[in-house]
């Protein structure tokens, strides 16, 4: 069997991981073995504050809503409970979106949730019937 030599292949592996790690400090931008995990732990955190971020953008959403509903004179749990109740299914993202945007809608959906009448799910179901 002949000898097959890797040093192409190697070297190709080898400028493509370092290539990754440009601008590290320390061995981690110049060593193989260093930078082969500094990239690892690089995508390790990429994955893990992927999803951080979206945690992050519901709770700024939950703040603006908040803060826009005191100043429409009720608190943000009873406004979410108000919501519910009447079977407003717009969801916080939305609602963070008519508060920056659009507060005459925002003002329409609060007074709509804390007026008297109040629809159950049971009720929603048979006039969807009907």
């Amino acid at each position: 069997m002949t000898r097959v030599k890797g040093g192409v292949n190697a070297l190709k592996s080898r400028k493509n991981i370092l290539r990754k790690v440009k601008g590290y400090r320390q061995g981690r931008g110049t060593k193989e073995r260093q930078a082969t995990e500094a990239i690892f732990h690089a995508g390790t955190y990429a994955f893990a504050h992927r999803r951080d971020k979206k945690g992050d953008a519901r709770k700024l959403w939950n703040v603006k809503i908040s803060y826009a509903s005191k100043e429409l004179g009720t608190s943000y749990s009873k406004l979410i409970g108000a919501m519910k109740k009447k079977g407003i299914l717009l969801d916080r993202k939305i609602l963070a979106i008519f508060v920056e945007e659009n507060p005459e809608i925002f003002k329409k959906v609060v007074e709509f949730a804390n007026s008297v009448t109040i629809i159950t799910p049971k009720a929603v179901k048979e006039t969807a019937v009907k």
